[in-house]
Order: structure tokens, then sequence, then C-alpha cells
């Protein structure tokens, strides 16, 4: 690993956030270590092994909000399924937080190599999450802005496919412990440049996204969504991943998943962008890259898609697995047909948003009833 080449990106973005951030919503170094502050003092109490044992599921379900740990956008996702059984959670977390036993027993309990996990839905994300906020100086943060990060600058450890999740965090846990020494910051810190590191400069961003991306496209002429458009589109991609085993195309293909979480959502590649879903076949081999068209434009979106189809080929895909894409879109125009002609692997489908008001038959209201 070259850490000096390494570490000339991510020292160029600490001197960005020092002199002042450039993007709505970003945060200086100083801000971002007091955010850090105030999310130890409300949840460390919280996890502490002395008191994890009788968490809620309020209280946890409160740290997976991003406008409450200031750091993770998407660790919501999955605290309906992570808190169902509230006895086997507290059971899990008190394990996790215990330092008198040796980390790899902790996450091998957890998060076993085969088998069935401990807790379903408790995946790297809020592992090691967790684990940051309670053990500061120990701990970093795994996800999949760390993971696209770390490839960007040729630091993820070279690691078979068939290790086991205490083994990977172990191997990049070192990683991050060295950036953090030599760049002189905190691991917190740390986990903060890996979404900036990702994006070009050129785009706006967001903040808080462990699950990649994190750009927001400027509008233009071409790509401004009409007035008309209902707002419940922007919830397409929300609404795939939420309901993907319901729906026809889960049937055949799963999203990406590993380590306990799904990483084919929002997947940053840390070169081309963030692939919208990506998923592999059930049965047999192939991936499925599926980008959403919902504000770009026909042009664009096709772009999109064949270079994403060639990163996964080129990075991803093994000898003999194919790749295929899908362009799931509101209506097909002329240009998307021409885009796409002659391009056997990639395929449209189309989506459409209801939206209903239902008339009340009958409305009466008792004299005196709203005194």
């Amino acid at each position: 690993m070259n850490y000096e080449e390494a570490l000339v990106p991510l020292r160029d973005v600490l001197v960005r956030l020092e002199s002042g951030p450039k993007n709505a919503g970003d945060q200086t170094v100083s801000e971002i270590s007091v955010a850090k502050e105030k999310v130890r003092a409300r949840y460390v109490p919280i996890f502490s092994i002395d008191n994890v044992k009788n968490i809620n599921a309020e209280d946890f379900r409160s740290f997976l909000l991003f406008e409450n740990n200031q750091h993770w956008s998407s660790l919501h996702r999955q605290g309906g399924l992570i808190t169902s059984d509230m006895s086997r959670l507290r059971e899990a977390l008190e394990l996790l937080v215990d330092e008198n036993l040796p980390l790899d027993n902790r996450l091998n309990k957890l998060r076993p190599k085969s088998g069935e996990p401990m807790v379903k839905g408790l995946g790297r994300s809020v592992i090691t999450a967790i684990l940051q906020v309670v053990y500061p100086d120990k701990y970093g943060v795994l996800n999949n802005t760390a993971e696209a990060g770390m490839r960007k600058v040729d630091l993820w450890p070279k690691l078979a496919g068939s290790v086991s999740f205490a083994q990977r965090y172990a191997a990049v846990n070192n990683v991050l412990l060295e950036l953090s020494s030599q760049l002189n910051i905190d691991l917190w810190t740390l986990d903060a440049l890996w979404w900036r590191i990702t994006i070009p400069e050129t785009e706006p961003k967001k903040p808080g996204q462990d699950g990649g991306g994190g750009a927001i496209e400027p509008p233009t002429p071409e790509t401004t969504i009409p007035d008309t458009t209902f707002g419940m589109e922007s919830h397409l991609h929300d609404f795939l991943v939420d309901n993907w085993s319901k729906l026809e195309i889960g049937k055949e293909w799963n999203l990406l998943e590993e380590d306990g979480e799904i990483t084919g959502s929002e997947y940053n590649t840390g070169e081309v962008g963030a692939i919208d879903l990506l998923a592999k076949r059930k049965t047999g081999n192939g991936w499925l890259v599926v980008e959403l068209k919902r504000g770009q434009t026909s042009d664009e979106t096709a772009g999109q898609i064949l270079r994403y189809m060639s990163w996964v080929r080129l990075n991803l895909a093994r000898e003999k697995e194919e790749v295929e894409g899908l362009v799931i879109c509101r209506n097909i125009d002329k240009k998307m047909q021409y885009a796409l002609d002659g391009q056997p692997h990639i395929r449209c489908m189309t989506y459409q948003v209801s939206f209903s008001l239902n008339p009340v038959s009958e409305l009466r209201i008792s004299k005196g009833e709203n005194r």
C-alpha cells in the first residue's frame, strides 16, 4: 500500500475544509469535531456496557437517523428489522461493546462467516458506527462510502473473497488507524472525508452518505424535471430498494449484499460515479446494473449505464460473468430508443406514479362536537 500517494488527496480535502467549505451543507473541520462531541454526549451513555442491556427501540432507532448521528444518512433503512427482537438486539449490543472480549470473537458471533447473523439487519455500517462512537480512538467505520474512498486512493486491503467480516474489518481498521495517525486527525474526521474523496470537487455534494453517491446534479434546461411531475418520483429509488423482493425483477436478481447489508444501493464506484442499483443473479452468474431516469436526458442516461456496465465488467465481474443493464424510466422516448438500439444486454422498463383523492361519502359534525 502506498500511503504517501493516498495522503495527497486526503490532505487536499482537509485544506479545503480548513479554509472554508465551498458547498452548501458542508462543514469545517472544527464543526465536524463539534458534531462528534454532541453525538458522543448523547449516545455513549446509551451504548455503554452498563446501560446497553436496557436500551429501548426508540433510542436505538434514533441513533440511526442522520439528524442525530450527524454522519450517516442511510442507517435507518434497517431500523425496523434490527429492532424486531429487542431482547436479541440487547444481547448483541452488549456483546459488541464488551472490550473484555477480543474484537474478532465478538464480530464472528454477530456475523459468522457461515450461518445466520445474531441480529438480521445489523450489518457493517451500524456495527462499526456504534464502535466508532463508543470507542472513537480504536475503531473506524466500514461502509459503502469508506470502501469506495479507500478503493479510489488504492488503499482497500487485498483480501480473499472468502474472508469473514471480522477479518475484513480488522484489515480495514488497520488502514484507517494508520491514515488517522499520518494525517493527525481522529477517525471521526477521517470518516467524514471519504464521501468528499469520491465526488469530484466541481460537483455539489451532500454530506452523510453511507451508501455511496452524494452528488446532487445541478439542474439545467435539459435536465430539470417539469413542475407538473409529482415529488413522489424522487422516492423511486427508495421504493425499489424497500420493495425489491416483492417486484418481478426481484424474482431473478438480488441486490448486492455484503456483511449483512445491502451494498448495491447507490453503489459508489469511486471512479465513474454511483450506480443507482447493482444486483447479482440469484441462480448462475451475472450482474445487473440499474439506472433510474428521473431528471436527466436520455443521452445522459444511456451514457451513464454504459459507463457503469463497463466499470462492473472490468472491476467486479469474473471470467464468463455477464453484465446486463436495465433503464427504468417513466416514458421511453425516441432518443432513448436510438441510444440503446443495438445494445442487446440493455433493456428498459417503465414505472407509473399513482396519486388519487377519494371523496368522503358523508361528513357530519354533531352540534357541540368541537367545543
